[in-house]
């Protein structure tokens, strides 16, 4: 029943989860505990892509239906003493002000606490902190595709196409990931040696380049005015105050939809490409493990890709 408490054992941790019934999204009368489900089941795909990634939350209290949302930064109070996290300085703020201190989710238990607050959404920089708990240089770079309607999915992947083609004539290998949202994302492995600004200006250079060459197609500035059946490729992901959509993460949707990995054969029939949902990803996720696994840094490796071109 509504109210009730359950304490689960979670690695080793004991958490309390409250309303496991309560219904999160009530088109498709997905629950708590089903979202729980989900989570539980992609974890070993999800948690390597959190990982020491401070993690802001978008959470949805009484549902995605409900009047009450908001993103969160910091470590709420009443938060575990386990729970890793970082402080560092607010996006935007001059050295020294007003800092924040985030979570930082790369175990199950950790996923399970933020679930149970609801927080359906989780949203992560494309650079790492390091042991000693500083920013590191991005490790990705991230483009998100998003259309102004009526453009849809099938666009985006035509721009993706695009895209893709731009990133490997100059070295970088791209994976698409539907957003769970209206578009898509494509991220691609870079050193880690560059900074973000070296990073956003490289995408900035190429959505402009793809807006010529596509100008029906592709807009690179953000004037909504602009963007009617067209795709904004948004650069500006890559700012190091900027965070995206977390792969594998749940949206806040009027459906249970997810940030959802591809491969680039489901790009090539664009007219079938549709969101997926939490079942269905778990389904594919025994079927296909994570399309995204090399982008992931391994051992002592700073990044898995190359430098980006700076001129």
């Amino acid at each position: 029943m509504a109210g009730e408490e359950q304490l689960v054992e979670v690695e080793g941790h004991t958490l309390r989860l409250r309303n496991l019934d309560k219904v999160l999204y009530p088109s498709t009368g997905t629950t708590k505990g089903e979202l729980l489900h989900y989570l539980t089941g992609v974890a070993d795909l999800l948690l390597p892509h959190l990982k020491d990634r401070p993690a802001t939350r978008k959470r949805w209290p009484d549902g995605v239906e409900g009047s009450t949302t908001f993103f969160e930064k910091n470590v709420p109070r009443g938060a575990p003493r386990w729970l890793r996290d970082v402080t560092l300085p607010a996006p935007g703020s001059t050295k020294d002000r007003e800092m924040v201190t985030y979570p930082l989710i790369d175990d199950l238990a950790g996923l399970v606490w933020a679930a149970n607050l609801a927080a359906l959404e989780l949203h992560v920089p494309q650079w790492r902190v390091g042991p000693r708990g500083a920013a590191k240089d991005p490790d990705l770079l991230v483009i998100d595709l998003d259309p102004g309607a009526p453009a849809g999915l099938p666009e985006c992947a035509e721009v993706a196409l695009a895209v893709r083609e731009k990133l490997e004539d100059d070295g970088l290998h791209p994976y698409p990931v539907t957003s769970g949202g209206k578009g898509m994302q494509l991220y691609a492995a870079v050193s880690g040696r560059q900074d973000a600004a070296s990073v956003g200006n490289y995408v900035h250079r190429l959505a402009e380049q793809l807006e010529r060459e596509l100008p029906r197609l592709v807009v690179s500035r953000m004037a909504k005015n602009l963007r009617k059946d067209r795709v904004l490729l948004d650069w500006s992901q890559n700012h190091a105050a900027k965070t995206t959509i977390c792969p594998f993460s749940p949206r806040g949707r009027e459906r249970p939809t997810v940030a959802a990995p591809r491969t680039w054969d489901e790009l090539d029939d664009p007219g079938a490409l549709r969101q997926l949902e939490f079942g269905e990803v778990l389904e594919r996720c025994a079927d296909l493990g994570d399309p995204l696994a090399t982008l992931l840094p391994s051992g002592s490796r700073t990044g898995a890709g190359p430098r980006v071109p700076t001129g």
